[in-house]
């Protein structure tokens, strides 16, 4: 009886210390980090589509925006009318940011080109902040397959089109440097209307974003716009793992190369 009783006991701690390591995990997510997948090439070459990583959403305090969402109902949805963050930290100029869209409010991914005060300008494809072009360095090509990536199953966007199926798709590369010194490479494809826009004054309180894969990317030149502070989810730092095809099963699309790969 003693043996069968001590049998019980163990098997019940060892119940318990699942539950608390798993609550643990679950708080931890919940405040610090949250996992985002990439599904789409807004910000090739930085991220590919199906990259995965954890947002930090520590770096620049706490809003409504990196509270959890069940369903269609954020936890913290209540506090969208407040525009502050707690124990908040100004984000810097070149970071790579998971934010809430300002209208529909999905999470996107993009890197943070104009702060506060800025005036942002894209003039013949080249990056102007407060009315001088920041450095822009050509850096060879971005060959990647014609096929469809990920689980949506996405065509990439080709300079050197018409491109059929299971051709080298090409893009130019270049290599951008921003005024505090950020280096980061952008991709061109063609000569598109975002390519020379109106001065983007940026309000006090808001953000305004853009994709490094510069002419296929909804950002804030066209459908997003200003981003407030309050919208901010966290900062992405690294690349934990990543998958070229439509399933994470599919061991033989991984892209070992890219796991545990830094941002910049």
């Amino acid at each position: 009886m003693a043996s069968s009783e001590k049998s019980s006991g163990g098997i019940a701690e060892t119940f318990k210390t699942v539950f608390w390591a798993l609550l643990m995990a679950g708080i931890i997510r919940t405040i610090l980090f949250q996992p985002f997948w990439i599904p789409s090439g807004s910000m090739k070459p930085t991220l590919l589509i199906g990259d995965f990583l954890f947002v930090n959403k520590f770096t620049y305090g706490f809003s409504w925006a990196p509270c959890p969402t069940i369903g269609n109902y954020n936890l913290c949805g209540f506090a969208k009318d407040w525009d502050g963050r707690l124990l908040g930290s100004d984000p810097e100029r070149g970071d790579i940011i998971v934010f809430k869209h300002p209208k529909h409010e999905a999470d996107y991914i993009k890197r943070l080109i104009g702060l506060p005060g800025d005036k942002i300008q894209m003039i013949r494809g080249r990056l102007h902040i407060n009315d001088q072009p920041v450095d822009l360095v050509e850096a060879g090509k971005f060959v990647e397959v014609k096929d469809m990536q990920g689980p949506m199953g996405n065509l990439p966007q080709c300079a050197n089109r018409p491109v059929g199926l299971g051709g080298d798709c090409i893009k130019q590369q270049f290599t951008e440097t921003l005024p505090n010194g950020v280096t980061h490479p952008v991709l061109d494809i063609a000569e598109i209307g975002n390519d020379n826009t109106n001065v983007f004054a940026v309000p006090e309180g808001k953000y305004f974003f853009m994709g490094d894969n510069r002419d296929n990317s909804a950002d804030s030149r066209a459908g997003v716009g200003f981003v407030p502070a309050s919208y901010l989810v966290g900062r992405a730092d690294r690349v934990m793992f990543s998958s070229a095809g439509s399933s994470i099963l599919a061991f033989w699309t991984w892209r070992s190369d890219r796991f545990f790969k830094g941002l910049e």
